[in-house]
């Protein structure tokens, strides 16, 4: 195992968590994209993308199981970086092949790049508010296969997913937005700026 890669990966994650907390506690984590939550986002991104140039995707046999958490964690919040979190996801599904990092992992990063690109997702793991100010999972590809997709990957069924996230919105102080309409066109829009669509 390579504990200087391993080390790297818990100071950026560190850092992404420490910025996450303390811009929830000054009330400006959930509205909008934070632009210091961007930049340490960024910031985490480049410095993932330099050891995956050097070592390929870091996988259980070069940072351990906890290491393989952690790259993901980086590659899922680079949102941003529309062809760095697609070149992760192709990087992580062969992991995934070699035993190198666990499947849930990909499901992950899958329907992240998809909501990121306005498409269904299929495993029904981002959830979003919706126009009656509930919070509910992102449109599903295929709805009535989604529970056999999630068990497939390690996923608890979907209705437990629901309970979980409004429970952690509630605990965070994440509320539904004032203006659903507003902060659809927000997304919309922050999405064609940064290259997810056009």
């Amino acid at each position: 195992m390579n504990e200087s890669v391993l080390h790297e990966l818990i100071e950026l994650y560190h850092n992404d968590e420490k910025t996450r907390a303390r811009l929830a506690e000054e009330g400006v984590l959930f509205d909008g994209y934070a632009g210091e939550m961007e930049q340490v986002h960024n910031h985490n991104a480049q410095q993932l993308e330099s050891i995956i140039n050097e070592f390929g995707w870091p996988g259980e046999s070069l940072v351990g199981e906890d290491g393989t958490w952690l790259a993901w964690m980086i590659a899922e919040h680079a949102i941003g970086l529309p062809d760095f979190q697609r070149r992760c996801l192709e990087l992580l599904k062969d992991a995934v092949k070699n035993g190198e990092a666990p499947a849930i992992h990909a499901a992950y990063l899958t329907d992240r790049i998809r909501f990121n690109e306005r498409k269904p997702q299929v495993y029904g793991t981002i959830f979003d508010w919706d126009e009656h100010g509930q919070l509910n999972p992102w449109t599903i590809e295929d709805q009535a296969g989604v529970d056999e997709r999630r068990a497939n990957v390690g996923l608890s069924p979907l209705v437990d997913a629901v309970e979980d996230a409004r429970k952690q919105a509630a605990a965070e102080g994440n509320a539904a937005p004032a203006d659903y309409k507003a902060r659809q066109w927000e997304i919309e829009e922050w999405a064609r700026r940064v290259g997810w669509t056009r």
